[in-house]
């Protein structure tokens, strides 16, 4: 059974940084596209980044481009997501998603519950 779950949201202050994590099994891991998308609050979907099967090439969204980081552990079925100079902006409910490629009809088919991030003073 497909397993996404994510952790390691919490409060942090504006300027601060955080790291969410994303625990995945039931699928083959390394030969999935990784996706960090979020959804802050009354707001719609927002992708956030991408990451290739081999963790060596990223893509960011303008929002959070120079500011995040997209990661994986392909050892431990982990993808991860590091936050810095945060803004009051990326408060949002973080989701992992997996996908089979990047192309068209291969879109992002499980997504995990989410971790909320907020950043407040």
């Amino acid at each position: 059974q497909v397993q996404l779950v994510e952790s390691g949201g919490g409060l942090v202050q504006p300027g601060g940084s955080l790291t969410v994590s994303c625990a995945a099994s039931g699928f083959t891991f390394s030969n999935h596209y990784m996706h960090w998308v979020r959804q802050a609050p009354g707001k719609g979907l927002e992708w956030v980044a991408s990451i290739f099967k081999d963790g060596r090439v990223t893509y960011y969204g303008t929002s959070v481009k120079g500011r995040f980081t997209i990661s994986r552990d392909n050892a431990k079925n982990a993808l991860y997501l590091q936050m810095n100079t945060l803004k009051s902006e990326d408060t949002a409910v973080y989701y992992c998603a997996k996908s089979l490629g990047l192309a068209r009809g291969q879109g992002m088919d499980y997504w995990g519950k989410g971790t909320l991030v907020t950043v407040s003073s």
